[in-house]
Order: structure tokens, then C-alpha cells, then sequence
């Protein structure tokens, strides 16, 4: 309890989410006798990391250390806007009623939305300190585009974070093709322009809300 008092308001928030989902995931595995949405506690997990990665950006006044935390924040964001992608596998087949689903699936997603906008609200916190407004809506927008077009790799391509370690020639080479040849690959940017529109609405819609002060 006291570490739980300790934590920000922002992660008590997102324990909370994740204590319930992993709740319902229990209770869909006891009646369904399924492992089938497991995968979720890691999509989750991946989603965690740029969102811890924007916790230390500016804590020391350096700037290789923080433009490396930047750029591995950028790797790793697509993943937490890529679960909302997950929808996708209620068209599949299963004895679990489908609104227990479509609940299931809704709340790790908006999980995952919200690590996915703290964490670039931090980023965007900590460009504005040496930047212009303008430069950083700029950015931000920039980011949002990235995160989208990574998710598109992800969901259609079948990428992962990990293969720009693993595999990066061919994953440079897939990525390439679709900037050198935009009207042969129509299909990445309609997806990729329709992501960055959604996920734009929703993070510029949020900061509109009253009292919006996230930690």
C-alpha cells in the first residue's frame, strides 16, 4: 500500500487498468478454458516502455544521454497506439459472449492510449523547454505519423521493435520501398494517413479537456 500511495496519480491509474484487465482475462480463461488473449500482457508490457522511457528525459542535463532516450522512446512508441489495432481479433470465432470482448479488448487498448499520450505529452513537455511552440506542434505531429506508419508494420507487416536490432537490412528495405514508391504502396499510406488522423484527434482532443494534467 505504501508504494501504491507512492506512485503518481497518472500510474495509480494505469494499476488500476492493468488490475482489472488482467482480471478479465482470468475470468475469460476459467470460462472459456482459453489462452487465446494472453498476448495482450505483453503488448502491454511493450506499451509500458515508452512510457517509463518519458519519465527520465530531462532528469540530467545531457544531451547525448537524452537525444538516445528520445530515439529509443520513438522505437518503442508505435507499440503502445498498436493495441488498439487488437480489435481486429474480435471477428474470430469464440464461446465467450462478444460484448465481454469488445470490453476486454476496449480497455486494454485505452491502456495502452493513454501510456501512449502521457508518455508523448512528457516528450512534448520536454522539447518545449529549448524549442519554439511551433517547432514543437511540429514534432509532435512528426512522432504521431512515425508511431502510426510503425504500427502499420506492425499489424500488416508483421515488424516488431526488436527487428530493427535483429533484422534491420530487410526492415530498412521494406521501409525504403514505400517512401521511394508511395503510389505502389497507396495501401501504407491510407492506413498510415487514417492512423495519424485518429490518434491526432484523440491526443490534441485530450489536451483540450478541462483540468487536463497529466503526470
Amino acid at each position: 500500500m505504501k508504494r501504491f500511495k507512492r506512485l503518481s496519480s497518472l500510474q495509480q491509474l494505469l494499476f488500476v487498468f492493468l488490475l482489472f484487465i488482467v482480471s478479465m482475462l482470468v475470468c475469460r480463461i476459467l470460462y472459456s478454458g482459453s489462452l487465446r488473449y494472453t498476448f495482450l500482457l505483453w503488448n502491454l508490457f511493450l506499451a509500458w516502455i515508452p512510457f517509463q522511457l518519458s519519465l527520465f528525459l530531462g532528469r540530467e542535463n545531457k544531451a547525448g544521454k537524452n537525444i538516445m532516450l528520445l530515439l529509443t522512446w520513438l522505437l518503442f512508441f508505435p507499440n503502445a497506439l498498436y493495441i488498439v489495432t487488437d480489435l481486429i481479433h474480435l471477428e474470430a470465432p469464440t464461446n465467450v459472449p462478444l460484448w465481454f470482448d469488445v470490453l476486454f479488448l476496449l480497455t486494454a487498448a485505452i491502456t495502452g492510449l493513454i501510456m501512449a499520450f502521457a508518455s508523448l505529452y512528457k516528450v512534448e513537455i520536454f522539447l518545449a523547454k529549448t524549442m519554439s511552440l511551433q517547432t514543437v506542434n511540429r514534432l509532435v505531429m512528426a512522432a504521431i505519423f512515425l508511431g502510426s506508419f510503425g504500427v502499420y508494420l506492425g499489424r500488416f507487416q508483421r515488424w516488431n521493435s526488436w527487428d530493427v536490432l535483429s533484422n534491420p537490412l530487410v526492415l530498412f528495405q521494406e521501409i525504403s520501398l514505400r517512401f521511394l514508391f508511395p503510389f505502389e504502396h497507396y495501401r501504407t499510406w491510407g492506413i498510415t494517413f487514417l492512423l495519424t488522423t485518429f490518434f491526432s484527434l484523440l491526443y490534441f482532443g485530450m489536451k483540450k479537456m478541462p483540468a487536463h494534467n497529466p503526470q
